[in-house]
């Protein structure tokens, strides 16, 4: 369970630190605290992200995500723009994704797109085989968005560091073809596709997605 458990504390972490991030935050540190730290070499880096976190008070948080993830394309939470850009590739992809969801009960958010990084957490959190499946898939992005946090000197690099730690390694190939992507940035061809972040989850303890029975919420 050490995989779902990681997926499920950074899913809460990534999403919008609205009215009920303080709870939030707390309870996923509590959850780690109390998991044995040889069981689970994750939980070192949501636990230096929750630390750097709770120093953080009033409208910064919410104004340090926006910075974070808005306002640059290369540090957004929607996975398929990384290696699709804003090309009828993209479409497909996220038609594909969103019949993947449904299949196994999954029903997204209305107003969100199927490749929201919290929202394809929670998913793998809840459905572990087709959401590790769906991760691994996807791990050139995570990669991608990892680095960008890095080189932006954000505490959320630790978040996407403990997600990546739970997938298996990746071929030389797809390391090779990361670093190009990384050089070269995402395809252009427009199609009108949005790739600002849209409405974001509904407060803790959900996110994303949930099975067809979820309320829905919105971000701000």
């Amino acid at each position: 369970m050490t995989a779902p458990l990681v997926h499920q504390a950074a899913s809460l972490l990534l999403s919008y630190p609205d009215d009920g991030w303080p709870a939030r935050l707390r309870t996923v540190t509590t959850t780690l605290e109390e998991v044995p730290a040889a069981s689970c070499a994750s939980r070192a880096g949501l636990l230096r992200f929750c630390a750097e976190a709770a120093d953080a008070s009033g409208l910064e948080p919410a104004a340090r995500y926006v910075a974070t993830f808005d306002r640059s394309r290369r540090r957004t939470l929607h996975l398929t723009y990384y290696t699709h850009g804003d090309t009828r590739a993209r479409g497909a992809a996220l038609a594909a994704l969103k019949a993947l969801m449904r299949q196994h009960g999954w029903e997204v958010s209305q107003g969100e797109l199927p490749d929201f990084l919290p929202g394809v957490l929670e998913f793998a959190a809840r459905c572990p085989e087709p959401g590790g499946r769906l991760l691994a898939d996807h791990r050139a992005a995570l990669t991608l968005l990892t680095e960008a946090l890095a080189r932006y000197g954000s505490p959320y690099r630790h978040v996407l560091g403990a997600v990546l730690s739970t997938l298996p390694a990746p071929p030389r190939a797809e390391r090779a073809a990361v670093r190009a992507l990384a050089r070269s940035g995402p395809p252009t061809e427009t199609v009108g596709l949005r790739t600002d972040a849209p409405p974001a989850p509904v407060p803790f303890p959900r996110t994303e997605g949930t099975p067809f029975s979820r309320t829905e919420g919105t971000r701000r």
